[in-house]
């Protein structure tokens, strides 16, 4: 007798890496478990602005870096100009130019991004310490003073950035700090303070996000680098942490906007926040990254709606083997009932139904008189499917003559499919009577039903073709009921009266 440890460990490894890999999908690829789920994404516009002077134009504008947010599509907007794209993923820029150039000129960026969830700045290497800054000799007493006293009351390197923050806007700051403000930025200084005493300090820009609003400007704040991560500071206003609806859109530490053959320049941003499709922006996110490259998605839309109804077989076969195996129903051909419920998705079930009874009572009736010319039998199916593509003709002619176009469905019957059922009912009903054929027949429309409300929810739509290790879980449980051998459920309920006596 051979052990059945391998299958099990076999079916055990389906289930394992079935289950495995659609979650791996779900949290990796950020796909929805479930249909209809939506997501909040922003559409940011970034409208540039100069005065041209009829010379050569070069404009070179920083573009948007947080990992808070996903960039899904970017569109610069630039008639007459050319444009390319450089840097780094952390450091891109977009650079306009143009052989001759007057009056005033509009050039646009519009990126579409959604939240990551990400709150931590993770340093991609440890910074560089700056250069130390050079006071000039009004603030060099009162800047050194400024940073003894607060470093004094600090202990690492975030420690002496709050500290130095709290300095800023305290209620009743220091003469030094007010000497100091009233000749720099408060950005500028709390970098130049911190980089002399060798703290890795950067200035940024970022944009609050906003619905609806236009004309906004960039907002100066500073990053602190400390144990690996790079921690956000506004010294204008003392706060510390980044804000939720905050886009850090220029971490490169030089300038958001150079322009060259222009004056006058500027940029404004105007904003919009809308809903999406939770797995349609998945599979944005996932195309961007190149992780659709073997991928059902990648096929054209036409071969995609067809793996959507193939992939919904599996569904239609557990349900027949399950309720063959286990609760012991009998249906006329072993997988027709799941061919009739792809034709009930079509028709819709009461359409399906009834185009389904009358096309097998009719067919019934002209096989009768069939099997009295005594015919071979190929002759004999071929006979049977002609009948039944006629029998098809005319209830659909039928039905577009009174205005039913539900009838109209009715050709997505499997005709071959419909056939072999009318024989097989035929001769079932030759051999064992019209009570087997009612009974076959009303068990596999029993079935087909079943397989239809499974195969129609739109859970498992959307399971199947999103998430394919569930086919490898669905294999696994039709290779276990594959092995069940004990009595089926209708088995039992028959034979209770012999468990009775």
């Amino acid at each position: 007798m051979h052990s059945k440890k391998p299958f099990y460990i076999l079916v055990a490894l389906l289930f394992i890496v079935g289950i495995a890999s659609s979650i791996f999908r779900g949290i990796e690829h950020n796909v929805p478990f479930l249909p209809g789920k939506q997501v909040q994404s922003w559409t940011v516009e970034a409208k540039v602005q100069f005065k041209a002077t009829g010379k050569p134009a070069e404009v070179s504008f920083s573009l948007p870096s947080d990992p808070a947010f996903e960039i899904l599509v970017e569109n610069p907007s630039s008639p007459g100009y050319g444009l390319s794209i450089t840097g780094d993923p952390q450091n891109k820029r977009a650079n306009w130019s143009i052989r001759s150039a007057t009056g005033q000129q509009n050039l646009y960026y519009k990126v579409t991004i959604i939240p990551t969830g990400i709150t931590k700045i993770k340093a991609i290497e440890e910074p560089k310490i700056a250069d130390t800054y050079t006071w000039p000799e009004t603030e060099k007493v009162a800047a050194e003073q400024a940073i003894e006293e607060v470093w004094a009351k600090s202990a690492t390197n975030l420690s002496f950035a709050s500290q130095l923050n709290k300095a800023f806007n305290a209620d009743e700051r220091s003469q030094n700090i007010e000497l100091l403000l009233s000749s720099n930025s408060p950005s500028k200084l709390f970098v130049h303070m911190l980089n002399n005493k060798g703290v890795p300090a950067q200035e940024v820009s970022g944009l609050y996000l906003e619905d609806q609003r236009r004309r906004q400007q960039l907002t100066n704040f500073v990053e602190v680098y400390n144990d690996g991560e790079w921690h956000l500071f506004n010294p204008s206003d003392g706060t510390q942490g980044r804000p939720d609806n905050l886009l850090l859109w220029d971490r490169s530490g030089k300038s958001t906007l150079d322009v060259i053959g222009g004056t006058n320049s500027q940029v404004n941003f105007s904003m919009l926040q809308d809903t999406r499709s939770a797995l349609a922006t998945a599979l944005d996110v996932m195309n961007n990254q190149g992780a659709l490259d073997f991928s059902l998605y990648q096929l054209p839309l036409e071969e995609q709606s067809l793996f959507k109804g193939i992939l919904l077989i599996p569904i239609g076969v557990l349900m027949v083997v399950f309720l063959r195996v286990i609760v012991g129903l009998k249906t006329s051909g072993t997988f027709m009932p799941v061919l009739i419920a792809l034709a009930f998705i079509q028709t819709t079930l009461l359409t399906g139904l009834i185009g389904f009874i009358l096309i097998v009572a009719f067919g019934l009736m002209i096989r009768s008189y069939l099997s009295q010319l005594n015919l071979l039998l190929i002759s004999r199916i071929s006979a049977v499917i002609i009948v039944v593509i006629g029998i098809i003709g005319l209830f659909t002619l039928l039905s577009y003559k009174f205005g039913l176009s539900e009838g109209l469905t009715i050709t997505f019957f499997p005709m071959i499919i419909l056939a072999w059922t009318i024989e097989r009912m035929s001769i079932l009903w030759e051999e064992e009577g019209p009570k087997e054929v009612v009974l076959q027949g009303g068990g596999s429309l029993f079935v087909a039903t079943l397989a239809y409300l499974a195969m129609s929810a739109p859970w498992i739509q959307h399971w199947v073709f999103n998430f394919l290790g569930i086919h490898l879980v669905i294999l696994a449980i039709v290779l276990l009921m594959g092995q069940y051998t004990g009595y089926r459920l209708l088995e039992l309920r028959r034979f209770k009266p012999l468990a009775g006596e």
